[in-house]
């Protein structure tokens, strides 16, 4: 009995330092295993470097964007043409009707065979004392040297049967505002607007471009070959001495000459579809109801636009 118990006390100190060896064990094992997983300074420098690496890659892109958007110039996306075909009398008589204007009396009787009485009248007074040129000769023409044709009823313009429409030229009205002649031309060249200037005793018509830098300045001879739309002062403004000197910078001569604004194709069609959804906004259908439609230029983010600020209407025909 007495060598059993012995036995048994003799084994429990013997088991209790087994465990603690066995838990020590797992303990250092643990250990090693979080100083595995631990953060070092390297990985902290890595980690670093490697964000700022990102951070201006990005920023680096993020610039390369903004410039390359920003000195890009896109072209404007084509505008399909509203073509008019407006009516004009040409060199015909202004009236209210549509026939031709018949010729005076003088003209007629230029244009009529002498009868055998009208000749004979004739040598009586060649040979007569009395002045020939105070005797009228007495034939069925009319005494009168005015027409009595009822004119022509179509508007100003080059000659053509087309619809009853005022001609752009004559219906658009174009307004700038700027506080100096810097921003005026700027205006002027973001619309690819030319000025030009014709009469006097030059031949042809003088345009300017590239007015807001060094103006160049070029020559059309035959003015029949410059199709583009243009308009002319029709009232004194302070924008009309600013095109006075931007065409004198360029190096046109002025003196008796008209000053011109031409405006490019791409222009009129983006003018002509403002003025057709502005009157259609209003309840018109057609352009032959429009009678004056006036534009102003106004900034918008880097450039400008066109924005329509009136209409008139004309009254329908009876």
């Amino acid at each position: 009995m007495a060598s059993a118990m012995g036995q048994e006390t003799t084994d429990g100190p013997a088991q209790n330092a087994s465990d603690r060896t066995q838990t020590e064990s797992r303990v250092h094992q643990r250990a090693a295993e979080r100083e595995k997983l631990r953060t070092s300074r390297f990985d902290l420098v890595t980690s670093f470097l490697m964000a700022l690496i990102l951070f201006i890659g990005t920023l680096t892109l993020m610039v390369v964007i903004i410039f390359l958007t920003t000195r890009w110039a896109f072209p404007p996306r084509p505008i399909e043409p509203i073509i008019e075909n407006p009516a004009g009398r040409g060199e015909n008589p202004e009236g209210f009707e549509r026939d031709f204007e018949p010729p005076g009396a003088e003209e007629v009787e230029e244009l009529m065979e002498p009868t055998l009485q009208d000749t004979i009248e004739a040598v009586t007074d060649a040979v007569s004392s009395v002045a020939a040129t105070l005797v009228t000769t007495d034939t069925t023409a009319t005494a009168t040297t005015a027409g009595t044709g009822a004119g022509d009823s179509r508007p100003p313009g080059p000659p053509g049967e087309g619809e009853d429409i005022i001609p752009r030229f004559e219906r658009w009205q174009l307004n700038f505002t700027a506080r100096d002649i810097g921003l005026y031309a700027k205006q002027l060249d973001f619309y690819k607007i030319e000025l030009g200037a014709i009469g006097g005793s030059i031949q042809g018509v003088d345009v300017a471009s590239n007015l807001s830098g060094s103006p160049k300045k070029y020559r059309v001879v035959k003015t029949e070959d410059e199709k583009r739309l243009y308009f002319m002062w029709n009232s004194p403004s302070p924008l009309m001495q600013f095109d006075r000197q931007l065409l004198g910078k360029a190096g046109i001569p002025l003196p008796n000459r008209q000053m011109l604004k031409f405006i490019p194709t791409q222009l009129e069609n983006e003018l002509a579809q403002i003025e057709k959804n502005y009157w259609e906004s209003k309840g018109y259908n057609s352009v032959t109801q429009i009678a004056k439609t006036v534009f102003e230029s106004k900034a918008d983010g880097r450039g400008y636009k066109f924005e329509v600020i009136s209409q008139r209407y004309r009254k329908p025909k009876k």
